[in-house]
């Protein structure tokens, strides 16, 4: 990987530099991001399977630097072990082509191989004679890193952001939030509208009690901070589930949500639902009033602790939306409680055996493929870039299922613009 080197001489003089580190080996470009794009998966479609490979970045501070691994790339969603794979600096600050050849810590998992991520290697050992430009490596490489998952982030904004359904009668898609009390159903919605709006903020009422601090039936669409222009997407947020009967969600309640004659502000009555004769009861709801997915919100350090009572009702809940149609994605909350490395690092989530133990909970018989992790915004003041990229990702997947779910309505196609 070469990274937007301007003119033939520098790129002779680098080329000479990786020799040096090297030895007399022939280079090959494979992927350059400034002409195939700034993409994980474009970068594993050059990459992968191509033997030893050189990345090479550089920075607007001048730093030229990166990684060698004799190993190939396979997307693996693991680590590579290479003992002789290691970091490397051929610029510093001071502007001299001096080749620096550091290290990673230990050979075993010194790649990190993963589909949405670029080249990551483990960070260079703290020898003390390398332990200046080893800072210099790092810090210049999360920086890149740093601007990749920006680029992402935006990627994902602006697919939403330009998302229409295909039908007519349906303007923005609906995703029922289903969910425990505490589990993070309205902060979910919170987090989500925070990231368009470009700062922290919370619409929806968010807290923890021992009853469901939502008692209304609530649809709230999301808007763009730039203009407050409607997104195509509305969030319908619920009472939360609890084990009790007569307490909480009920699940006669949720058929009336899917079949949409429950109106706006509804306020739930555990013992009694909604009925035909009921005030504010939507009689003829049309498709658009309708749920076309459902999102379970379930936190993941709680979710091989569930009373059984609560795990049946959650369980007949999946069953009552399934006679629907009704596609579902579970949310798995407060993925940086589970394990602290998550807790510094949000990135890690994809590397953490204990976020992938939960998500391997086979109890609720939830599909893997149907099981995201997300982290909502509760303590924090400012928006981060890697929670903003787990909490778009499963939006996205959650329009792409509610697509799915409105191809079975053919004959309200939208006409074809010329």
């Amino acid at each position: 990987q070469y990274e937007r080197f301007h003119h033939l001489d520098k790129m002779v003089l680098i080329l000479k530099q990786l020799q040096h580190l090297l030895g007399s080996r022939q280079f090959s470009l494979l992927y350059k991001a400034s002409v195939h794009g700034y993409n994980a998966s474009i970068f594993h479609a050059k990459c992968d399977a191509q033997g030893p490979t050189v990345a090479v970045a550089y920075n607007g501070s001048g730093y030229i630097f990166g990684g060698f691994t004799c190993q190939s790339y396979v997307s693996s969603g693991g680590y590579i072990n290479d003992e002789k794979a290691f970091l490397f600096r051929l610029k510093g600050k001071e502007g001299v082509l001096s080749p620096l050849k550091i290290p990673v810590k230990t050979a075993s998992g010194a790649i990190y191989d993963y589909s949405s991520l670029g080249p990551n290697f483990v960070k260079a050992s703290s020898m003390k004679k390398c332990c200046a430009s080893a800072k210099h490596v790092c810090c210049t490489k999360l920086a890149v890193e740093d601007l990749l998952s920006k680029m992402e982030r935006g990627k994902i904004m602006e697919e939403i952001r330009s998302y229409k359904p295909y039908l007519n009668s349906v303007p923005q898609i609906r995703i029922l939030v289903l969910g425990p009390i505490g589990a993070g159903k309205s902060s979910f919605f919170n987090s989500v509208n925070s990231v368009f709006r470009g700062y922290v903020t919370s619409q929806a009422i968010a807290g923890s009690d021992n009853t469901s601090v939502t008692t209304q039936y609530r649809t709230y669409p999301v808007k763009d901070g730039r203009d407050g222009k409607p997104l195509p997407i509305i969030f319908c947020d619920t009472m939360g589930i609890e084990e009790k009967s007569g307490t909480g969600l009920e699940i006669d309640e949720v058929s009336n949500i899917i079949k949409g004659h429950v109106p706006d502000r509804y306020q739930f009555n555990p013992a009694a639902t909604l009925r035909s004769d009921s005030p504010g009861y939507v009689k003829t709801p049309s498709l658009k009033d309708q749920i076309h997915c459902v999102a379970f919100v379930i936190d993941g350090c709680k979710i091989e602790i569930l009373p059984e009572k609560l795990e049946e009702k959650l369980k007949q809940l999946r069953r009552k939306v399934n006679q629907f149609g009704i596609p579902q994605l579970v949310l798995l909350t407060k993925v940086d409680e589970i394990c602290p490395t998550i807790e510094e690092d949000v990135q890690c989530v994809y590397k953490s055996k204990a976020v992938e133990k939960q998500v391997k909970y086979e109890k609720l018989g939830i599909p893997l493929a149907q099981i995201v992790p997300v982290k909502n915004y509760c303590s924090e003041l400012d928006l981060l870039c890697d929670v903003d990229i787990l909490l778009l990702s499963a939006v996205r997947q959650l329009i792409r299922l509610a697509e799915s779910y409105l191809d079975n309505f053919p004959f309200e196609k939208a006409k074809k613009e010329p």
